[in-house]
């Protein structure tokens, strides 16, 4: 007997319904790696809790307190972010271990913004190997923004070569006569940053007249410092983390020497570096700025500080809000978050890259308006742009265009 007109239709749409449920499963199949499952992301992390970094920790406490306010309000698509936060003294060998630990017997996803470049060069080649995102480390060395040979490695701020070259333009322009003294963390942090400024000055490099290299290890910079006055320097940058940029800070006004005073970006917090030095002591010193001062006033009715500080108050009360690190650990924390959310229910590793890599004018609400974050495929670094502040009563104050990196300078 022939199937009727109506019968065949009816089983068209049958197997068409079929297929459209099986196809329907299929788009909806949620795909993860290690380290992801139906209600937990676990993230890993390396701070240098103690040690002669151990200012930066607070980063790590304040990215623990983002996760916690995520988690509080419903996670991400649904799913509980596990933070496993690791202390590394800043030591690479123990970075190493570290990075093992999470990788082998934590089983994490990725890790996420492990501090320092020493430690980070310690660690890029085995999480490459191993293929677990190496994600917005919290180093500005530039060799983070290498897709093709490290494509697991990401940076996050703006990378140091960068920053010098801006210092090295300003210098040109304002003080062209200028003698510049160099103090600098003898390793791979340090070396990035001189040299963004000779590869600035170019031509005009012999503007350098002395150099001096510090270990991490040593006690006190003072000898270097008078080194450096000795050399008749009347412009000093100082390339240095925390405890040794308020140190320099200190020594300079001991010593009555008041040259143009140049801090790196990741040692100008107000709070773990300029007040302790004393705001006598560090009137005028000059910077470069991609961050809201969470002690500037004028960001008080921003939309994007008030949640800032609402935060604060609710997730970590006692935090140093005058702490730049606390301001940074807030907006890496919040990019994370973005590109998690992007992974959807794809939560691979190889996807994790893929949307960190997509970021389209992305701005936390702690960075400066006009400076946005963008990446791809072929660019690794988030954040290209700085502007020029100065340090005035117990602010920094702004001035000037903000600068992008990838002009030519």
């Amino acid at each position: 007997m022939m199937p009727s007109r109506r019968n065949l239709l009816i089983a068209a749409i049958a197997t068409g319904a079929i297929a459209f449920a099986s196809t329907g499963s299929a788009l909806a199949q949620k795909k993860y790696d290690t380290g992801a499952t139906d209600t937990e992301i676990k993230i890993g992390n390396i701070m240098p809790y103690s040690g002669p970094a151990s200012a930066y920790g607070v980063i790590g406490k304040t990215e623990a307190a983002y996760f916690n306010k995520i988690n509080a309000e419903g996670g991400i698509n649904g799913r509980k972010i596990n933070f496993i936060s690791y202390d590394d003294s800043y030591s690479p060998p123990k970075a190493v271990e570290q990075a093992r630990k999470l990788v082998e017997s934590d089983e994490v996803l990725l890790i996420f913004n492990s501090l320092g470049t020493p430690s980070n060069s310690a660690i890029e080649k085995y999480m490459n190997a191993k293929k677990v995102p190496q994600l917005f480390v919290a180093t500005g060395a530039t060799k983070w923004d290498e897709p093709k040979e490290f494509p697991w490695t990401m940076g996050w701020q703006p990378s140091y070569q960068s920053e010098a070259r801006i210092y090295a333009k300003y210098l040109m322009k304002e003080k062209p006569a200028g003698k510049i003294g160099v103090l600098y963390q003898n390793d791979d942090f340090g070396k990035d940053y001189l040299k963004g400024l000779k590869d600035g000055l170019g031509a005009k490099s012999s503007m350098i007249v002395a150099e001096e290299g510090y270990e991490t290890s040593e006690p006190s910079i003072d000898g270097h410092i008078v080194k450096l006055k000795a050399s008749g320097a009347d412009v000093f940058i100082s390339i240095t983390t925390p405890k040794f940029a308020a140190q320099a800070i200190k020594k300079l006004a001991e010593m009555n020497w008041t040259p143009l005073h140049i801090v790196s970006n990741v040692s100008s917090s107000v709070g773990s570096v300029l007040k302790p030095a004393g705001f006598e002591n560090s009137q005028g010193i000059l910077s470069a700025s991609y961050g809201k001062d969470a002690a500037d006033p004028q960001w008080n009715s921003d939309p994007g500080m008030k949640k800032f500080f609402d935060f604060l108050a609710k997730y970590y009360p006692d935090a140093n809000k005058l702490d730049a690190s606390v301001v940074y650990g807030y907006g890496v924390a919040q990019t994370m978050v973005k590109v998690l959310q992007m992974c959807g229910d794809d939560l691979t590793r190889a996807n994790v890259m893929k949307q960190a890599a997509s970021l389209k004018n992305f701005s936390p609400d702690t960075i400066l308006p006009g400076i946005t974050i963008n990446t791809s495929a072929t660019d690794f670094a988030p954040i290209k742009q700085l502007q020029m502040e100065r340090f005035k009563g117990e602010k920094w104050e702004l001035f000037g265009d903000i600068i992008s990196s990838e002009l030519s300078n």
